[in-house]
């Protein structure tokens, strides 16, 4: 439920995100004041407003804490395809400087990255992998590890390859780890459910005037809403509507044109 409210466009999760506390603002007013429950809620008037204070602060630092799990997973998802371009460049850069022939190497690389762009990072938008990815991986790693290279060109420069190799794979690691990492969507259905409680609080400090009851509950709702769907539209660094770009790795193959 919450993946698939996180999956909508940014519209979307403030559509959801104003049906909610908005129509909880409504059926609070029709129960409090319009409804035969009426004189017994009524009768709960003189709350404090400590009271809903209390459930207040427990919701904006459940936020909060929320906002910096979802801020501190896009930092470490864009420092993933960063490492991973500056790695698949380095590979191709190296390939091309060594004193043999490394063209399989090279079209392997190709056949790589061309992988990530077209088969795995769509796959990773719908929580799945890619096997043609990983067999491509595999299929560079295991060139640059040819025992033959160390005799052609050098300890130093296949040693040089094979640790860049190794650093592509553990980017990627990464990335497909951010990618499919699900462990806010439990944080999110608790930080809603006590936005709706902080509701509730206010609710229970204005219980004897309309005027009151609805400002306050229509100004806590609107910032709810507004604090929540934008760090909602941030949730999946992979996909939704603020995605990281694929465009570092897709702009090595810039590399291969060059040549």
């Amino acid at each position: 439920m919450i993946r698939a409210w996180l999956d909508l466009s940014a519209p979307g999760i403030f559509a959801v995100l104003i049906t909610l506390y908005f129509g909880i603002v409504l059926l609070l007013t029709l129960v409090v004041f319009h409804s035969p429950l009426k004189r017994p809620l009524q009768s709960l008037n003189g709350v404090v407003a400590p009271f809903f204070s209390s459930i207040a602060i427990l919701f904006a630092l459940l936020t909060g804490f929320l906002a910096n799990d979802v801020s501190d997973r896009n930092r470490q998802a864009v420092r993933a395809v960063q490492t991973e371009a500056a790695e698949l460049h380095n590979l191709y850069t190296l390939s091309v400087a060594s004193v043999s022939d490394m063209s399989a190497i090279r079209a392997k690389w190709e056949t790589y990255v061309n992988s990530v762009v077209t088969r795995e990072w769509p796959a990773m938008s719908d929580n799945h992998l890619s096997p043609q990815t990983y067999t491509a991986y595999d299929d560079l790693l295991k060139e640059v590890s040819n025992p033959s290279i160390a005799k052609s060109s050098g300890q130093a420069v296949h040693a040089a390859l094979l640790n860049t190799g190794v650093r592509i794979g553990t980017a990627r690691s990464d990335r497909l780890a951010l990618a499919s990492d699900t462990t806010n969507d439990l944080k999110w259905i608790v930080v809603i459910v006590l936005g709706v409680f902080t509701q509730i609080g206010i609710a229970l400090v204005h219980l004897d005037r309309l005027r009151a009851f609805i400002a306050a509950l229509v100004v806590f709702s609107s910032a709810a809403i507004v604090a929540l769907g934008f760090i909602a539209m941030q949730e999946y660094p992979f996909y939704g509507p603020l995605q990281i770009s694929v465009a570092p790795i897709a702009a090595q193959m810039s590399l291969v044109e060059q040549q």
